[in-house]
């Protein structure tokens, strides 16, 4: 695996296998759906791979998975999941290019940045298992930067809340209950 490092970043190429299966309807002819990673992939585009009848798994694109400091947490979350993942992040095709209509955009360690993407509506995301060597360079990334903060109970603040409160609602009303009406002796404009 060719990787760049430095201390607070890591990058790494690796490339989508996405698998096209017949629809189940007649109003879906073909399914496309990320099945797994291949760490220190060459440059690919949609080259097919392996056919087994109607289905056909394609290296879909190689991009570059970036590691960060700050995402250590995500990453954490990704790699405990029951069946520890990464996820394959995929876009519309703009140029028309592919055969599924989708693009590789991203393959990303972080479930935080994962779900960004699936919250915005405009991406398929789908987690994929994660390679056992991939897995263990994330892993690293971890130990070196994750430092687990301590629980912190927080403490309520020393303040009386069973007082009178003065200015509820208008101050021209007397009233006892907070009730925010607008006052009687105020002359309304004359519609003409």
């Amino acid at each position: 695996m060719s990787s760049r490092t430095d201390h607070w970043r890591r990058e790494l190429q690796v490339g989508a296998v996405v698998r096209r299966s017949p629809g189940v309807t007649r109003w879906v002819r073909d399914i496309w759906k990320p099945v797994a990673v291949i760490p220190g992939a060459p440059e690919a585009f949609w080259k097919e791979m392996v056919r087994e009848g109607e289905v056909i798994d394609y290296h879909a694109g190689t991009v570059t998975m970036e590691l960060f400091r700050a995402d250590v947490e995500g990453y954490l979350v990704s790699l405990n999941m029951a069946a520890p993942s990464v996820w394959v992040i995929m876009d519309r095709d703009v140029t028309s290019q592919s055969p599924s209509g989708w693009v590789v955009s991203t393959v990303t360690a972080s479930a935080h940045e994962a779900l960004d993407a699936l919250d915005s509506g405009e991406s398929l995301v789908e987690a994929v298992p994660i390679p056992e060597s991939l897995a263990a360079w994330i892993k690293e990334f971890i130990d070196m930067h994750y430092i687990e903060e301590p629980f912190k109970k927080r403490r309520r603040d020393e303040i009386r809340v069973d007082g009178t409160e003065d200015a509820k609602g208008d101050p021209r009303i007397r009233q006892d209950s907070d009730v925010y009406r607008a006052p009687a002796n105020i002359k309304k404009p004359r519609l003409q």
